[in-house]
Order: C-alpha cells, then sequence, then structure tokens
C-alpha cells in the first residue's frame, strides 16, 4: 500500500543517520541581518558582526577586556545597595535577579587601568543591566570615580550604554544629572582630561548630563544617541525625522561629537589622546 511505502521512505536506519553535533549556546543571531553566527567567531571579530558589521552590544567584562592592558583592571572597592525610594513592589527582586544573570553588581563598573601602559580611571556601562539606566548607585559610582581622577591625577574615560535615568527611583535618578555635571566641572577646574566614548544606546539623562560633557566626546559606528526617543520627537513637532536622526553619523555632522571610532581602533586612540595631553600638559 502506498501508505506503507510512505512508512518505509521516511524510516531511515540508526547506521545510515548523518552523525551532525550543533553544541547548545554556541549560536547567536544578528539583530540586523538575522545571520546565525558562531559565538566564537563573534568575539575574535569584536562582537561586530562579521556579514553585516552590525556592532552587538558588549557585557562591561568585555569591554574592559578589549580595551585595557591584561589583568590591569583595578575595580574600586565601592560597592552600594540599590534602595527602593518608591517602594516599588518587586523592584529590589528584579535587581538580584540581574545580578545573578549579568553577574556585575551594577549598571556601570569603575576602576582604574592601563592602555599600553599608561594609567587611568575608566567607567563601564552596560544596557544589559536594566537598560544601564541611572539610579542613584551608577550616579554616585560616576561622581566618585571622577573624584578618584582628581585625587590620583588621571585621566577618566566613560562609556556609556543607558536609556537614561531609571523611573522606578523617580526624582532621585533625576538628580543624579545635575550630580554628576557637577562632578564634571570639577574635572575641568583640576585640568583632568575626560574622554566620553558613547555606544549604543546612550539616551535620555545620561545624554544630557555627563555624557555630552567631555573633552573629547567619541563615538562607535551607528550608535544611537539622543535624549528623547524618534516618535516622541516627531510627534510633538509634527515632521518626520531624516532616516540617520540620532545617529553617531548625524551627530558628528553637526558638531555633537569629536570623532566616529570603530571598535578596533578605540584602544589605540584613546592611548594617543591620553599621550597627547600628557605631552601637552608637560609642556606648559
Amino acid at each position: 500500500m502506498i501508505i506503507d511505502k510512505i512508512k518505509k521512505r521516511q524510516s531511515i536506519p540508526s547506521s545510515k543517520k548523518a552523525n551532525v553535533d550543533i553544541p547548545v549556546g554556541k549560536w547567536t543571531k544578528c539583530e540586523k541581518c538575522k545571520s546565525i553566527i558562531y559565538k566564537e567567531e563573534l568575539k575574535d571579530n569584536l562582537s561586530i558582526c562579521p556579514y553585516c558589521g552590525n556592532y552587538f552590544k558588549l557585557h562591561i567584562n568585555k569591554r574592559l577586556e578589549q580595551i585595557l592592558d591584561k589583568d590591569s583592571y583595578k575595580r574600586f572597592e565601592y560597592d552600594l545597595e540599590t534602595n527602593n525610594p518608591l517602594e516599588l513592589e518587586g523592584y529590589i527582586h528584579k535587581i538580584e535577579l540581574l545580578k545573578q544573570k549579568t553577574n556585575i553588581l551594577e549598571a556601570v563598573s569603575i576602576g582604574t587601568g592601563k592602555i599600553n601602559g599608561e594609567e587611568l580611571v575608566i567607567c563601564v556601562m552596560d544596557s544589559g543591566f536594566l537598560m544601564g539606566s541611572m539610579g542613584t548607585v551608577v550616579g554616585e559610582k560616576i561622581t566618585y570615580a571622577m573624584e578618584q581622577a582628581i585625587k590620583l591625577k588621571l585621566p577618566i574615560v566613560i562609556f556609556t550604554a543607558s536609556g537614561g535615568a531609571r523611573m522606578q527611583e523617580g526624582i532621585l535618578s533625576l538628580m543624579q544629572m545635575a550630580k554628576t555635571t557637577e562632578a564634571v566641572s570639577k574635572l575641568n577646574e583640576a585640568g583632568i582630561l575626560y574622554i566620553s566614548v558613547l555606544t549604543d544606546p546612550t539616551y535620555g539623562g545620561v545624554t544630557a548630563s555627563f555624557a555630552s560633557l567631555g573633552d573629547i566626546i567619541l563615538a562607535e559606528p551607528n550608535a544611537r544617541i539622543g535624549f528623547a526617543g524618534r516618535k516622541v520627537i516627531e510627534q510633538t513637532i509634527g515632521n518626520k525625522l531624516p532616516e540617520d536622526f540620532q545617529t553617531s553619523e548625524f551627530l558628528l555632522e553637526h558638531g555633537f561629537i569629536d570623532k566616529i571610532v570603530e571598535r578596533k581602533d578605540l584602544r589605540n586612540t584613546i592611548y594617543n589622546i591620553i599621550k597627547f595631553h600628557k605631552k601637552e600638559a608637560l609642556n606648559k
């Protein structure tokens, strides 16, 4: 019977089956071109899609590994507990879950490190931790890092990746804008070099405060940078915005940033800026 023949065709002896071994968790998908990429290949390519050039978001540890000399990072032992000023149900539980998931304590890590032997203070934000939002702990840590840069007389580099102020902490999160901005003014008074590196995404209160106040402002290619979201602005002004609006390329063209730097060149670019600034300071 026909049905028996169909069954026979579907039944393949185990000895003739292809021996295909696809390890679980070894592959990832590019959000832009939808290509399936082997994770080791992605890592070797600095977390950039080898097919379309899309920049993947970086975990704090990966960013530090790419930028700093090996084993040179020394995290500031300045651990603060996130509180719950609005007494929102589940907020602290969510923070604890994120700590376990991301293996980081908050949306920013601060410390010192070296690039080609040149010491610096470095802050790295991670959008994987509650969208890198700036609450009281994040604001305090960034301020503390700036104070340490002044104390140690070291340049400071901050990598931003944030959705803005942390809504769960209300007005206290908005106060971090003023706090970090004041800390930047203290850097200026002390003559400390501050390099701001904008990565995708950088939005809201972070953009409106310390992220836009660097002596030198760098950005990764195609990074989304702005204050309010595109749709909110279009609804407010009643006009369609350009396709490249709020990209690092758009901001460079309009004078808001100094240079777009590819990920592979960031380490040497930062090093050269630090060396140049150090040389100029010695000549004064």
